[in-house]
C-alpha cells in the first residue's frame, strides 16, 4: 500500500512499488491529464511535481513517492487558472496540445524556484520537454509572461494586505 498526498488529498493505492507513477495516476486513479509519451523520461509529456520538483512520472517508481506531495496537471489549476496557464492561453501556445501538460508542469516548477528566469534558465529547465509542433518560442514567451502575471498577482496581494484605514486608526496588520 502506497500513501501520498495527491493534488492536496490523501491517497492510498495498492500497487507494486516498481509500478511507474504514470500508470498509477492514469490507470489506478484515472487522472489522464498526465500523458504517456516515450516511456523513457526523454520527452517530458509525463511531467508531474513530487515535493515541488518536476519529475518524469514514467520513470518514477510508485514506491518512491511514499509520503510525498504530488501535483498533476489536474491539481495545478484546481482553483482557477494559474499565471502559467493564463499566459499559455494569452500566447495561444499549444497547437496539438499533447505535450502541454508536461510543458506547463515544468514551467510551473521553474517559476516556483526562479521567479524571473532568463532565456538560458528557461532553456535549461525546459530541456527534455519536447514539442512536436515546435512551439518553443511561444512557450518561452509564455513563461516570461507568467513571471509578469505572478508579479502582478503578488502586487495585488500586497495592496490588499495594506489597509490605509487601519493606519489612521493606529493599527496595521
Amino acid at each position: 500500500m502506497i500513501e501520498f498526498v495527491l493534488n492536496g488529498e490523501s491517497v492510498r493505492v495498492d500497487v507494486e512499488d516498481d509500478t511507474p507513477l504514470l500508470w498509477l495516476l492514469r490507470e489506478n486513479l484515472k487522472l489522464i491529464g498526465t500523458k504517456f509519451g516515450c516511456g523513457m523520461g526523454l520527452c517530458g509529456a509525463c511531467t508531474v511535481h513530487v515535493g515541488g520538483v518536476a519529475v518524469r512520472s514514467c520513470q518514477t517508481p510508485a514506491g518512491s513517492v511514499q509520503g510525498q506531495a504530488i501535483t498533476t496537471i489536474e491539481g495545478i489549476g484546481a482553483k482557477g487558472l494559474t499565471p502559467v496557464q493564463q499566459a499559455w492561453v494569452e500566447g495561444n501556445v499549444p497547437q496539438c496540445g499533447y505535450c502541454q501538460s508536461g510543458q506547463i508542469m515544468s514551467a510551473s516548477a521553474l517559476l516556483a524556484h526562479t521567479p524571473h528566469p532568463t532565456d538560458e534558465e528557461i532553456t535549461a529547465a525546459m530541456d527534455g520537454n519536447l514539442c512536436r509542433c515546435g512551439c518553443y518560442n511561444r512557450i518561452r514567451a509564455a513563461i516570461h509572461r507568467a513571471a509578469e502575471l505572478n508579479d502582478a498577482q503578488t502586487s495585488k496581494v500586497a495592496v490588499r494586505m495594506f489597509d490605509p484605514n487601519a493606519l489612521l486608526a493606529g493599527s496595521v496588520s
